[in-house]
């Protein structure tokens, strides 16, 4: 079978415009990223550690808040589904979704329950860029209360029905579980398409649209190693049949991305652009939101693997987590 071929620039760029009457609902773990910035002085006379002089912070949308801000940052209308603690950081967690254009009428706010959070300290001399020195992660080991969950799944059902599309952000902290995948399963037999984005549960999400691995996750997955003769396309085409989605997008770092589909020859697509990556963190993230926004703003597969090769491409260029927006994926698709 021959292979096919990937769309232009300018055949994607032709959904751009649909963005703002498109509508993704974004469900899974939302996180809460601090970072605390510091200059460090002197070491402590308690341990052999620095001290760190305080002197700013601030607060990001972390997890499943990431896609969903760089969602908002396409244009597209946002509707957020999870979990947040009745604490303060929950309601900075909140406030950071809510001012960066997200509906967050569907996070529920648990009681007695810590929000999850990660907070990273960067230091360093007087006039020295600030560096990461540790990570505290937080997190609450109970698994969520079973009213949550049902109310999860409900709303899940319902306000999936009637968006373009569905991402699933899994950084596995029990949203999307298995009472959640069913009824993302119910949303997708009625037409609307769910891509996934699982760290550490790809083979959990089976029977929907779209599941994104890396390579890395690709091996965990299949068990197989990619480094063997036709390693990709083996280990690739094993996830299809045991996740039986219609989609599988491997992204594969500076080699750019793969699809693959049930019955049809893999469209690879080189990484687009000619820089070096600055920074891939939260890239995943990036690229899994723009696929649904193009899947939302009615293009195909394919479409929205360019649309999502193009962003990744220039979020990798931005340091730390960062979004791309409409405008930027605009006027890279036009072209020299």
């Amino acid at each position: 079978m021959p292979a096919l071929r990937p769309p232009t620039l300018n055949e994607v760029a032709a959904l751009l415009p649909a963005f703002p009457s498109s509508e993704v609902v974004v469900v899974g773990d939302f996180v809460a990223d601090e970072y605390v910035f510091g200059e460090t002085e002197r070491i402590s006379r308690e341990a052999p550690v620095l001290i760190v002089r305080y002197e700013s912070s601030e607060l990001k949308a972390g997890g499943a808040g990431n896609a969903a801000q760089n969602l908002a940052a396409l244009g597209v209308k946002v509707r957020a589904l999870g979990v947040v603690g009745d604490d303060a950081l929950g309601t900075a967690l909140l406030d950071e979704l809510e001012g960066g254009g997200i509906d967050v009428g569907g996070i529920l706010r648990v009681k007695g329950r810590a929000t999850e959070a990660k907070t990273r300290i960067l230091a360093g001399g007087r006039s020295t860029r600030r560096q990461q020195m540790i990570r505290l992660d937080r997190a609450s080991r109970e698994p969520l209360p079973a009213a949550v969950v049902r109310t999860l799944a409900s709303r899940a059902a319902s306000l999936g029905r009637r968006a373009g599309s569905v991402l699933a952000s899994d950084y596995g902290s029990g949203v999307t579980g298995p009472e959640v995948i069913e009824a993302l399963r119910r949303v997708h037999h009625g037409g609307v398409p769910v891509c996934v984005d699982s760290r550490y549960a790809l083979t959990q999400f089976k029977g929907l649209t779209m599941v994104k691995p890396n390579e890395v996750e690709l091996e965990a997955a299949t068990g197989l190693s990619l480094a063997a003769p036709r390693g990709l396309e083996r280990a690739a085409r094993a996830l299809l049949r045991k996740v039986a989605c219609e989609v599988l997008l491997v992204t594969r770092g500076r080699h750019g991305m793969s699809v693959f589909r049930p019955g049809q020859p893999a469209v690879h697509l080189a990484a687009h652009g000619g820089h070096d990556a600055v920074d891939v963190t939260g890239a995943g993230d990036t690229v899994a939101a723009a696929f649904a926004a193009g899947l939302a703003a009615g293009g195909d597969a394919l479409a929205a693997a360019r649309l999502a090769n193009v962003a990744g491409a220039l979020q990798v260029q931005k340091p730390g987590t960062a979004t791309v927006s409409r405008a930027e994926l605009a006027v890279e698709m036009q072209g020299p």
